[in-house]
């Protein structure tokens, strides 16, 4: 319900939004020309501009960044607007700066967001433990949103420069695909899994986009659940499986009913380092209170959009949107994801696969 009105406040700002930026851009000196003095043609012109630009963007991009990039042409017109008020005290020159700089500004900031969300960086942490694991090291990826920004064979590639780092297990906390997916890309994305050789293995635990919202895809939950497996990748629903010094629990997803932390580690020895697969980062009092040693999840994009990232920890729907952080001797670690979902612009953090080295007493 949250997502619905947030949803609808979005759209009807970016009707509200075109009204103001057709009288703002009606000010620039071609529209001025072709309008004369009619003011209400200049303005039909300006606005029947932007609608064809959205469009445009609608085709090319899709609908949700022709939103993403409307609001900040939005933002930017009113930012400079209001400087130039203040400044200028209302004198307009020969040349229309508010609408030039709301212009360059944000191509340039979208730019450079696009190119964030399009790159995939390697973030790297050390982690301490007084268990027995030696030096662990740990590939994790989540939120690969298969054929957002990269399809199969794209994130086959990211695999391999990730194998290239020699991880002892990789974690894919989430998000592995989503309504968009086509079963050809989960394929090629599976098979490059079941080339993955690591020491303890591939483990998966389910986001809230796996299973699918819109039936509109052409494989089913239970198809990939079955791909991943016949790859070798073990998947963990409410689920942990043990190896060697290390136990590993894929929570479900917090959008569904999941079994209680405390059963779900019932077998784990003391002596094991426990990790914990869990896709929304929204659960750390009830895990830090628990034998886990380490909890990685996704789902937050890390902010996705400045200053969506402040926005849901103050409303409690996460308890970090990015990063690491400890609480009384639990290691969590959110990742803003390898790829997006619907968005191809990340202004408030950058895609990345993140790369986990635990440093522990001698393996037994």
């Amino acid at each position: 319900m949250i997502w619905i009105i947030g949803m609808g406040l979005v759209f009807a700002l970016c009707i509200v939004g075109l009204f103001y930026l057709s009288g703002a851009v009606s000010r620039f000196a071609p529209i001025r020309k072709a309008a004369g003095e009619r003011k209400g043609l200049g303005r039909l012109l300006a606005f029947g501009l932007l609608s064809l630009g959205f469009a445009a963007f609608v085709l090319w991009l899709g609908l949700m960044d022709a939103v993403v990039i409307l609001l900040h042409l939005l933002i930017f017109f009113l930012l400079f607007g209001l400087l130039f008020r203040l400044f200028r005290k209302g004198r307009e020159g020969k040349v229309f700066w508010q609408g030039h700089l709301a212009l360059l500004c944000t191509v340039l900031y979208l730019a450079v967001g696009y190119y964030q969300c399009m790159d995939v960086w390697k973030t790297e942490y050390i982690l301490q433990t007084d268990k027995p694991v030696g030096t662990l090291k740990i590939a994790l990826l989540s939120d690969s949103h298969l054929g957002t920004t990269f399809d199969g064979a794209g994130f086959a590639e990211y695999l391999d420069e990730i194998l290239a780092e020699k991880p002892d297990l990789i974690l894919i906390p989430g998000d592995f695909v989503d309504d968009s997916t086509g079963r050809g890309d989960l394929e090629l994305a599976c098979a490059a899994l079941g080339r993955a050789e690591t020491k303890y293995g591939v483990f998966f635990a389910y986001g809230n986009h796996d299973r699918g919202y819109y039936n509109s895809r052409d494989f089913s939950a239970e198809d990939l659940e079955r791909c991943l497996a016949e790859n070798g990748v073990h998947v963990l629903e409410d689920e942990a499986f043990s190896a060697g010094p290390l136990y590993l629990a894929g929570r479900a997803d917090a959008s569904y009913h999941r079994l209680r932390l405390d059963l779900l580690l019932a077998d784990a020895a003391a002596e094991q380092y426990v990790i914990v697969l869990d896709h929304q980062p929204a659960a750390y009092e009830e895990e830090s209170e628990s034998a886990v040693d380490l909890v990685v999840s996704g789902h937050t994009h890390g902010g996705q959009l400045i200053p969506l990232g402040l926005i849901g920890e103050w409303f409690g729907g996460n308890d970090r949107t990015y990063g690491y952080e400890r609480r009384n001797g639990t290691d969590f670690v959110v990742t803003s994801g390898i790829s997006d979902w619907a968005l191809h612009f990340k202004t408030g953090t950058r895609s990345e696969y993140v790369i986990l080295t635990v440093e522990g007493s001698p393996a037994a």
